[in-house]
């Protein structure tokens, strides 16, 4: 099924059912999926030091793969009224988070240790620095990937919401190798949230608009905690 002409190009199909296959598609998907969970774990396993500059190139890449796989996503457009969704979504997301940190320090058993040891992230470049890197690079080409080219792509094979269930899924899989169980639950909560919000039709530029300024906001203004950067 196409959409209406005129319609939003981002916008999801209505029945929800799954839709004809676009030929080679499968093969692109699979081996997109199995590229990135590969660039994931060289990015969280190699040199410390070195963090940023192995995110922006996995971001780069995987963007770049979902714009090239996916012709729709190149005609992604962020509208005021994309900027305005995508920064009350942002907030709502921040306030799930808010609650999570305090539970998730009660209840696992190395959550306050593996949330220091993501904000600990934050001293191995300049604030400026990785500000601009999540808002140009990482943000953007996170979901032009998990919730453009994954799971569209998945969404056409399951239908809407399977698709995105699925997608949600594969997102947090991919923080495994990180080997930090409290990522992986913060990744699959995120994953699931914009996986519900592309489903139930959120346009992409509101999607990056929400990722990128969840990301700022949770990681370098106001964390979920109090955090000393013994950089600054």
């Amino acid at each position: 099924m196409r959409a209406p002409r005129g319609s939003d190009p981002d916008a999801i199909e209505q029945n929800g059912a799954p839709t004809p296959r676009r030929r080679g598609s499968d093969w692109l998907l699979a081996a997109g999926v199995a590229g990135a969970y590969g660039a994931f774990a060289a990015t969280f396993r190699g040199p410390r030091e070195r963090f940023w500059q192995r995110m922006t190139a996995t971001g780069a890449a995987l963007g770049t793969l979902a714009l090239v796989g996916d012709s729709d996503l190149r005609r992604t457009r962020i509208r005021a009224r994309d900027v305005a969704l995508g920064l009350a979504s942002a907030a709502g997301l921040y306030g799930v988070f808010r609650f999570g940190d305090g539970a998730a320090r009660r209840v696992m058993p190395k959550g306050d240790e593996e949330i220091d040891e993501i904000y600990a992230l934050r001293s191995l470049r300049p604030r400026g620095e990785i500000a601009a890197r999540l808002a140009l690079v990482v943000g953007p080409a996170e979901e032009l990937f998990w919730r453009g080219f994954v799971q569209r792509g998945l969404q056409r094979r399951l239908g809407r919401w399977r698709g995105a269930v699925m997608a949600a899924g594969v997102y947090s899989g991919a923080h495994v190798v990180t080997g930090n169980a409290t990522l992986v639950g913060a990744a699959g909560t995120a994953g699931a949230y914009w996986s519900a919000l592309a489903a139930a039709g959120m346009p992409m530029g509101a999607l990056v608009v929400s990722h990128v300024a969840w990301d700022v906001w949770i990681f370098l203004i106001q964390p979920t905690r109090s955090v000393l950067d013994p950089a600054y």
